[in-house]
């Protein structure tokens, strides 16, 4: 039996060294971010081990992996750690002097349509800031997040968003927060000239086409799959892309339809070459989310940086 932990007599040195190797999933790369020696950072785990009864980690290939002890005590350790920072070192953010970098993690439609407002708002009053954009490629970046290879996720997360809501209801601990941007529409989209560009655009004739699907994934199988299943139907996929300015670019010289959020359909270059139709079915409401880690001492800063980008939304809609 493993003894009660003595709480006064813990390292707290032992928790910001388990946090990086965390994040890290390396006691290399943890070390190099602590700027302390690999065997240093070996030996704290051995001690934290000891302090909790647990493995803590496991040996994975070039790396470590977590067991199920050490992914539960991370969010706790992690969310303690940030609120001794913020009281210790409250975190001011003055966006006209900031010199701050955000990564943000967005599919392409969004980037193009975001982007470019919230650009106009930084040249106006963030000069100093920095923003890199990744490519999005899943729908549930939590762990894009707590790897902390982006500080914001923007875009449709339906699953995960219903998960962080189900276990703040039932009292479980968050280490989220999200931010509704705004609503978006899917339309069916093909070249000027199309056989089906006129007509009537039934649910026979969509299921008959040739489809293009965007998938970030890769998996051929997309969320207007799940709703023409729900119906009992099914369409024909003949090709997968990971970019929404890819598929319009193909469409443009196909025979192939495409579905392309609405708002993103102007910004392509290449609309008055485009019909769009509105799909012969119902889907469910597409939200645009933000979604971040909670971490205290950039909270001010994430403030700054979720308000900018709904600004930026509310352009997109005035225009």
């Amino acid at each position: 039996m493993t003894s009660p932990l003595n709480f006064r007599s813990l390292d707290l040195n032992l928790l910001r060294v388990f946090d990086e190797v965390m994040a890290e999933r390396s006691l290399t790369k943890a070390a190099h971010k602590l700027s302390i020696t690999q065997p240093a950072v070996s030996n704290a785990m051995r001690r934290l081990r000891e302090v909790v009864g647990d493995e803590l980690l496991v040996r994975s290939g070039q790396g470590v992996e977590p067991t199920p002890r050490a992914l539960a005590l991370w969010p706790s350790v992690r969310d303690a750690l940030a609120l001794l920072q913020e009281s210790l070192a409250p975190g001011n953010f003055e966006p006209a002097t900031a010199t701050s970098t955000f990564v943000l993690a967005m599919a392409d439609a969004t980037a193009a349509t975001l982007v470019p407002p919230l650009v106009q708002i930084i040249e106006r009053e963030a000069p100093g800031i920095s923003v890199r954009v990744l490519p999005l490629t899943t729908r549930d970046p939590r762990r894009l997040l707590d790897e902390e290879s982006a500080d914001m996720a923007v875009g449709y997360f339906p699953a995960a968003l219903a998960d962080l809501t189900a276990r703040a209801q039932s009292g479980g601990a968050v280490a989220y927060d999200s931010r509704r941007l705004y609503d978006g529409e899917y339309m069916c989209v093909m070249r000027q000239g199309h056989p089906l560009a006129t007509g009537e655009l039934s649910l026979d004739t969509y299921c008959a086409a040739r489809h293009m699907l965007v998938s970030f994934s890769g998996r051929p199988f997309g969320f207007i799959d799940e709703a023409l299943a729900s119906l009992g139907r099914t369409r024909r996929v003949v090709i997968t892309v990971n970019q929404f300015f890819t598929a319009g670019r193909v469409v443009v010289g196909s025979d192939l339809l495409t579905v392309l959020p609405r708002h993103f359909i102007p910004v392509t270059g290449i609309a008055d070459k485009l019909v769009q139709r509105p799909l012969p079915l119902n889907v469910p409401a597409v939200h645009v989310d933000a979604l971040w880690r909670r971490r205290g001492p950039q909270e001010k800063a994430m403030e700054w940086l979720l308000h900018a980008l709904a600004r930026s939304a509310r352009s997109m809609f005035r225009d």
